[in-house]
């Protein structure tokens, strides 16, 4: 979720739903950007652009970035926050502390005089492996020691990976009490199948200039005979393609498979899986969930049978195009052309400082989050979010009590993963500890390749290590927030607790229509399409009757074919399945904050404030949270591969709720009109 919050060019053309009496003096803080506005337009009838029309008229996309919003700007702050704090770490942190690691981390990534005559001498002792690779057995060797834990089963925007097979360690879905190894589908250098499978211009296109991208790095890297490399290299990601699950399949959780270790040989034949598991550090597991089943039985197939040398190449070409940021500056500006230009339209490569933090917060994440709080999050700051997220939890709860169609039974279990849902809200209790990892000030690829590999064996110890529901997946520094129906448990982190979000001094209909949405939204994860199917322990189990799981399907797929309907391109429509999950969450959690809200007022008529009513206050505050731009390459990638709709068509969540009718005197005229039997409502 990208989003801006900017001021703009003011509008003060009233309609007939906005014309209120003479407002009072707003409360300090962030409030309604009226500036951003487009009051021309009626509300029913274009929500987003009442809403932030003036923002989207005056707001440009800068020249390194596919999309701009909310929190891109966000992320830009913070990008700014951290370079201040990596750089006066270098002088102020003890040596060898976790945040003089981050700062020499951060050091040797800019140091480019020095990593330009290394080129690929780094590397060379994994290419030198690919190339002497004889056989299927050591091919499988070195597949599995390419397996990294980098992947989220549940977070279908980012399921696939490079390398053949990707690892997601967390509770078990079926024995919650331990740890278990989630195996995904991976081995496409693309973002996902229909990438390589699409018939239609596009895609072709997207295709001829990834053929042209492969043949250019090989050359950079002095790979001879590159054409035909890249033929074969295109040839076998293609085969991979077709084996592949697709976005949809992939977020039915009930097509995981859980594999005892001994039965791969049988279900999954042509990798030697003894090797494979060996190698990746796995061979003491005793059973895998296969998110994936009929995608592993065939990669490991193709495995098994197509040349050795065919995967020799690809392997050679993966680990080239994994560290080619690292290795010279055309090779960065190569993968950038293709990764950044192509794929999403971006002009411009960031500049390296950007590219530095980035890379830094991926392999310290916690040494760096820990000097960001220090600095930038305020002990009120996480006290205000905290009773927010209890505002909305009890409003959830109540509203979960108040549904008509839902049973004694049900609701008791609804309302206890409510209660039992453990939140966090700015940071981690516990801090990661990054003395195992050894930090070079000049030797940038080598720190990353060693990040890397200590992340992994980090989450390979977790597999013997109790479950820790209290476990952040997210840095305090990122912009945004996630559900982990696993664990039954939320991250907020410090970072989206900032204006305009979140503002302690700002109206309470600001921050519950913006950050507050956002709560609701992360706990209606708990009860979306696919959190609904796990219990309060984190359990794959099914706690509904029979009746209440009907009437939740038949809501859900009225919200399919209401989102379905929309088309951001004139070629191009929003999945309606595919995105299902997050417009679920937006409709619960928008409704949860309203109530919260309301709540909140303790019985009082809220104020009115810049002459908007209190709830057109929370409303729009929650169309404006949605402010964003895209280029069109990604938001094609994003309407094929995210499970999140674009922006704009989450700020119109607003036309099934009752609410915002009356606020802004909606009628059947509008184009966003629903008739009140049309408004979806499942929480």
């Amino acid at each position: 979720m990208s989003r801006i919050f900017r001021a703009c060019l003011l509008f003060v053309v009233s309609c007939s739903a906005c014309a209120r009496p003479a407002e009072v003096t707003p409360a300090a803080g962030h409030a309604v950007d009226v500036a951003g506005m487009d009051r021309t337009t009626r509300p029913g009838d274009d929500f987003f652009k009442y809403a932030n029309g003036a923002w989207d008229q005056a707001t440009a996309i800068p020249p390194d970035r596919a999309a701009w919003g909310l929190d891109s700007s966000l992320d830009e702050q913070a990008l700014g926050h951290t370079r201040a704090l990596l750089e006066a770490a270098e002088t102020q942190a003890a040596p060898g502390s976790d945040e003089r690691k981050a700062a020499d981390y951060f050091a040797a990534y800019m140091d480019e005089a020095a990593l330009e005559p290394r080129g690929l001498a780094t590397l060379k002792p994994t290419l030198d492996r690919i190339a002497a690779i004889a056989d299927r057995r050591a091919l499988a060797r070195e597949l599995g020691s390419m397996l990294r834990a980098d992947v989220d089963p549940l977070n279908a925007t980012n399921f696939q990976t490079a390398h053949l097979f990707g690892m997601w360690v967390a509770q078990d879905f079926d024995e919650p009490s331990h740890n278990t190894a989630y195996l995904l589908q991976g081995g496409l250098a693309m973002p996902d199948r229909e990438y390589y499978l699409a018939d239609n211009p596009k895609m072709a296109e997207t295709r001829t200039k990834y053929r042209a991208h492969v043949v250019k790095l090989l050359g950079l890297a002095a790979v001879g005979d590159a054409d035909a490399k890249t033929q074969r290299i295109i040839d076998l990601e293609t085969r991979i393609a077709r084996v592949h699950a697709s976005r949809e399949e992939s977020e039915d959780v009930h097509k995981a498979q859980t594999w005892p270790r001994d039965e791969f040989e049988k279900k999954a034949p042509g990798l030697d899986w003894a090797a494979y598991f060996g190698a990746a550090g796995l061979d003491t597991q005793r059973t895998f969930v296969v998110w994936h089943p009929a995608a592993t039985t065939g990669e490991a197939a193709l495995v098994g049978s197509q040349p050795i040398e065919a995967w020799k190449d690809y392997l050679a070409y993966i680990t080239i195009s994994d560290w080619s940021g690292l290795i010279s500056r055309a090779s960065a500006e190569e993968r950038f052309d293709f990764y950044g230009r192509t794929l999403a339209g971006t002009p411009q490569l960031p500049d390296r400082w950007k590219r530095a933090i980035n890379s830094t917060n991926n392999a310290l994440g916690d040494a760096v989050g820990k000097m960001y709080v220090a600095k930038h999050f305020s002990p009120q700051s996480k006290a205000r979010a905290q009773a927010m997220v209890t505002d909305i939890k009890a409003a959830f709860a109540r509203r979960i009590d108040a549904l008509d169609w839902m049973s004694p039974a049900t609701k008791t279990q609804a309302k206890q993963k409510v209660e039992t849902l453990i939140v966090g809200v700015g940071y981690p209790d516990k801090w990661r500890d990054y003395s195992g990892l050894e930090i070079k000030r000049d030797d940038a690829l080598g720190n990353a390749m060693r990040a890397e590999e200590f992340e992994y064996r980090y989450r390979v110890r977790e597999l013997a290590q109790p479950i820790d529901r209290n476990e952040w997946w997210m840095t305090p520094q990122t912009i945004n927030a996630v559900n982990l129906p696993i664990q039954n448990a939320l991250n907020f982190p410090a970072a989206i607790l900032q204006p305009p979000y979140f503002d302690a001094d700002a109206p309470n209909a600001h921050n519950y229509g913006a950050i507050g949405a956002i709560i609701g939204h992360e706990i209606s994860h708990s009860f979306d399409d696919q959190g609904s199917q796990f219990d309060a322990s984190g359990k794959l189990a099914n706690w509904w009757t029979p009746a209440d799981f009907e009437h939740f399907k038949s809501a859900s797929a009225r919200l399919v074919s209401q989102f379905s309907a929309y088309k951001p391109l004139p070629d191009l429509a929003i999945n309606g399945q595919q995105t299902l999950s997050e417009n679920i969450a937006d409709l619960a959690g928008l409704a949860a904050a309203y109530d919260a809200y309301r709540m909140s007022l303790k019985g009082a008529a809220p104020p009115t404030e810049q002459r908007f009513t209190g709830d057109q206050q929370f409303f729009i505050s929650f169309a404006q949270s949605w402010r964003d731009k895209f280029r069109e390459p990604i938001l094609r990638q994003i309407i094929l591969t995210d499970g999140h709709a674009p922006s704009q068509y989450r700020a119109v969540t607003v036309r099934n709720l009752d609410p915002w009718y009356a606020a802004f005197d909606v009628r059947a005229s509008d184009r966003l009109y629903l008739a009140p039997g049309d408004r979806v409502r499942i929480w």
